[in-house]
């Protein structure tokens, strides 16, 4: 940007225009993100224009599917996003400390976690920050990876707890480990290959529940199969709710193939049972993942603090036995 560009920049840009960029890359959709910024459709389009006319370049890649959609934000601005999200940031905090105390100011924290990683670390972390924190509004995401990155990056979510991505994926963004963990092979206790030697390919044999197509898991599920020259089941059973997955194996036969730390609650009491398969190999990093250039935050901060704390080993879990077939 030359140096009159920067200038006429400085003098024409308006809080309004930033609003709208930040609304549209949150939103990924004109229509709704006019929805939220209480304007029309037309409206949002022309402060769009406007702004990108301001910067001298694109800012919004829209989807050539309809003029609605957006693919996303071009690097002019994904950078310019950045800068917004400090700018409107500031501008909040400043009121704060104008009226700290103003009548039904709720300060709020959004959490996003993957559905595998979620059960392990956020329900003992949470429990304690409501001691510390009991008038905080905290809001927690559960999605995949790729939307929880994307939701971080964009100012919608003040953290993540989630994996590592594709390095283009991780611009702006920090990654601090928690532990890693390795996928399971886990049934109901008294489930036919429960407490005994068995191999991969006699698994095949029962019906498989494993994560969605796109996710870290699911690739680390196929990988170890390829290695072993199998591959899923066509039949097999694909979903991220944890839930599901958890009473779909007290209710049947199923075997879920899924991160240690989805079923660490149910295997530490006996509800489910590892499969004695050696999965060394599989063990995938999680972690901590913030916007690199956010604010300051206390609360923010004691949060990663109590997340640290809940990562840190438990104990001794069910585990293969000696003898573990390694399939």
């Amino acid at each position: 940007m030359t140096s009159d560009l920067r200038l006429d920049f400085v003098r024409n840009v308006q809080l309004r225009h930033l609003r709208c960029l930040v609304a549209v890359a949150q939103e990924r959709h004109l229509a709704r993100a006019a929805e939220r910024l209480a304007l029309s459709q037309p409206a949002v389009s022309k402060t769009l224009s406007e702004l990108e006319g301001i910067a001298g370049t694109r800012l919004v890649e829209r989807s050539s599917a309809g003029r609605r959609g957006v693919q996303g934000l071009t690097p002019a601005g994904e950078q310019l996003l950045a800068h917004a999200l400090k700018v409107l940031e500031a501008l909040e905090a400043s009121a704060e400390a104008i009226a700290p105390t103003a009548a039904g100011r709720v300060e709020r924290l959004r959490i996003g976690a993957l559905p595998s990683v979620a059960p392990a670390l956020l329900p003992a972390a949470l429990a304690r920050l409501r001691g510390l924190w009991p008038a905080v509004q905290v809001v927690v995401k559960s999605a995949a990876n790729p939307v929880l990155l994307d939701e971080l990056r964009a100012g919608e979510l003040d953290l993540v707890v989630g994996r590592m991505s594709d390095p283009r994926l991780m611009g702006g963004l920090s990654f601090e480990l928690l532990h890693t963990e390795p996928l399971v092979f886990a049934v109901r206790t008294g489930h036919a290959l429960a407490h005994r030697p068995v191999s991969v390919q006699a698994v095949l044999d029962y019906p498989l529940m494993v994560y969605g197509e796109g996710t870290i898991p699911r690739h680390n599920t196929e990988s170890f199969l390829s290695a072993r020259g199998l591959a899923l089941p066509a039949n097999t059973l694909q979903t991220l709710d944890v839930a599901l997955a958890r009473a779909l194996v007290a209710l049947s036969d199923a075997v879920w193939i899924t991160p240690l730390g989805a079923a660490r609650g149910e295997l530490a009491d006996g509800r489910m049972v590892r499969l004695r398969i050696d999965t060394a190999g599989t063990e995938e990093p999680v972690g901590l993942l913030q916007r690199s250039d956010a604010e300051p935050s206390a609360l923010r901060t004691a949060m990663a603090g109590l997340l640290r704390e809940a990562a840190k080993p438990q104990g001794s879990l069910p585990a293969r036995r000696r003898g573990a077939s390694a399939g």
